[in-house]
């Protein structure tokens, strides 16, 4: 009996010391992770500091997303002899000066991808890698400080493909107004007087025309992580038929030595490239179609890879 109480009362004591240790740890830890806020505070101030300073700010960070397969007798699927690969890139750069008068905000977004499927069992299939997302758009925009946070601007805006249809079509924004940057690295951008020349070599189908342009683009760079949303509309005065908006997200996350994981993703809607699909690029072709009778569905592609950051 004597033995019981005795190892009763070891244990007893033993997880009383023990609940006191893990509870002094707790507060150990708690003490540290405030330490590292507070550390980790000084250094964004810091950072914001460096990223708020007059002069030229450029960098550069992409994904890259491949894989390839093959197939030999396996007859589970439709296709059991072939081959395929998907290969994937995007790159997004800026280049930013900033003085006490003026400011001169230059960027650019490109992401190709190409798929391929080549059925051994037939000689009439493309054997070859065929271009599936292509988007291509640089951006310039210059501003006339009229306080820290105000400017009036010039903006500057190009977007087309360069796979397959280089600038058929292609979109050039021309305007002025104003610009706000309410936080650094975030620009808002509103010009009420605007052109957008689109080139095509279907005319009866795209058509330029005067209008505002709203364009939003905010660029980060926190630790290992990269991050950029830009989202770029325009608003024709003659006719909603000819107004598009395009909103493109791009993140990266470096594991090591510049080399990560990354995604990217965008929406978009045009109602000019909706006709021209519908006319001249459908599996099945309705010359007839018009604004009124197409079903403008939402544009959207995605990717994810390996990113690099420059």
């Amino acid at each position: 009996m004597k033995k019981l109480v005795f190892g009763l009362a070891t244990a007893l004591m033993v997880s009383v010391a023990s609940a006191q240790t893990l509870e002094e740890l707790k507060t150990e830890q708690a003490a540290k992770k405030d330490s590292v806020a507070d550390i980790q505070g000084r250094v964004d101030a810091l950072q914001g500091q460096i990223d708020a300073f007059p002069g030229w700010k450029k960098g550069a960070f992409g994904t890259i997303g491949a894989n390839i397969s093959g197939f030999n007798n396996w007859y589970a699927q439709g296709t059991p002899n072939n081959s395929s690969g998907n290969i994937g890139a995007t790159l997004n750069a800026f280049a930013n000066l900033n003085k006490e008068k003026f400011f001169w905000r230059n960027s650019g977004n490109i992401n190709l991808q190409w798929v391929k499927l080549d059925d051994k069992d037939s000689d009439t299939d493309d054997e070859s890698f065929n271009g599936t997302t292509d988007v291509f758009n640089l951006t310039s925009l210059y501003g006339y400080k009229l306080s820290e946070k105000f400017a009036i601007s010039a903006l500057g805006e190009y977007r087309t493909t360069i796979i397959n249809n280089f600038n058929d079509p292609g979109y050039l924004d021309l305007g002025i107004g104003a610009t706000w940057t309410p936080i650094t690295d975030m620009v808002v951008v509103i010009h009420p007087l605007n052109y957008n020349f689109v080139f095509s070599s279907e005319d009866d189908i795209y058509e330029s025309s005067t209008g505002a342009k709203i364009l939003v683009d905010y660029t980060r760079q926190i630790g290992d992580i990269n991050f950029k949303t830009n989202f770029s509309t325009f608003q024709s005065y003659k006719s909603g038929d000819l107004s598009n908006w395009t909103w493109v997200n791009s993140f990266g996350y470096t594991l090591w030595n510049g080399i990560g994981l990354g995604f990217e993703f965008g929406l978009r809607n045009n109602k000019q490239e909706a006709l021209d699909y519908a006319i001249n690029k459908a599996p099945t072709p309705d010359p007839d179609a018009t604004f009124d009778s197409i079903d403008n569905d939402l544009q959207t592609y995605w990717i994810f890879g390996l990113n690099y950051s420059f």
